[in-house]
């Protein structure tokens, strides 16, 4: 769990009017969802968001063992006492900051039991523990984010809570942007960046390979950020992107023969 607040704005390069639907729904105290593939940029738009709001950031990566009790709290033994010590969640509640949950399918059931009297007219928290129902400020909203491509039976966000939160699908910026945004991230001369995106736009367009998911934009800017500290295009391009998309030697071999053909 990460708290922060920025002082300026994490770079963000808007998709369409996806800045503005936040705000409102802020302003509207309306919670919101955010849907697409790894490393295409939820996360740095809520920090972006965030900062330009001047609200405080909770965010919670959420997993298999993520539990109501780790978002709302628990009592802890301190000096001998025992005291009651609010998660994330709580405090984002108590200061009307915004809490982000990352990947919220991954977590527990009993998680959206929770969320859900903060996703409708009631806004409140019930804490059982402390016997406390907190009252939502108008400061508050709730932000949860997930991969639609990784769902499954076991893993999927039922339509009783989807349909609790406004909703928007992120994907993968066009290449202009893209290049414009590795560039910025990464201090690589754009020149040097257009190549990178080309190729992820080559391996994003692959069809019969065993890849999960395309190259993400996170990636690139990881590849671009070796490549600026004067790492080879290859070596840097087998580090940032060919290991980490795959451990089949075929599939990291047929990537390695289109960074040949991109770079060739």
């Amino acid at each position: 769990m990460n708290i922060a607040t920025a002082p300026t704005l994490p770079f963000y390069q808007p998709a369409g009017r996806e800045c503005d639907l936040f705000e409102t729904a802020h302003d509207n105290g309306l919670p919101l969802l955010l849907k697409g593939p790894t490393g295409c940029g939820k996360t740095r738009f809520v920090e972006h968001m965030a900062a330009q709001l001047d609200k405080p950031l909770y965010t919670v990566a959420c997993h298999d063992d993520l539990s109501a009790a780790d978002l709302i709290g628990r009592y802890l033994l301190k000096g001998g006492e025992t005291v009651w010590v609010d998660g994330p969640l709580t405090r984002a509640v108590r200061t009307g900051g915004i809490c982000y949950l990352d990947e919220v399918v991954e977590a527990r059931k009993d998680v959206t039991v929770v969320l859900h009297p903060l996703t409708d007219t009631r806004r409140t928290l019930m804490i059982d523990r402390t016997g406390e129902e907190l009252a939502a400020p108008s400061g508050f909203m709730l932000v949860a984010s997930y991969n639609p491509g990784y769902q499954n039976v076991l893993k999927r966000l039922k339509p009783s809570t989807r349909q609790r939160f406004l909703s928007i699908s992120f994907d993968f910026p066009d290449p202009e942007t893209e290049i414009a945004v590795v560039a910025c991230e990464s201090r690589l001369d754009v020149g040097r960046v257009a190549p990178l995106v080309r190729l992820a736009g080559h391996i994003r367009n692959l069809s019969g390979m065993d890849l999960e998911e395309g190259v993400s934009t996170r990636l690139l800017i990881y590849a671009a950020t070796l490549m600026a500290g004067g790492m080879g295009v290859v070596q840097a391009l087998e580090a940032a992107v060919i290991e980490p998309l795959s451990d089949e030697a075929d599939v990291k071999q047929a990537l390695r023969d289109l960074v040949s053909t991109v770079y060739g």
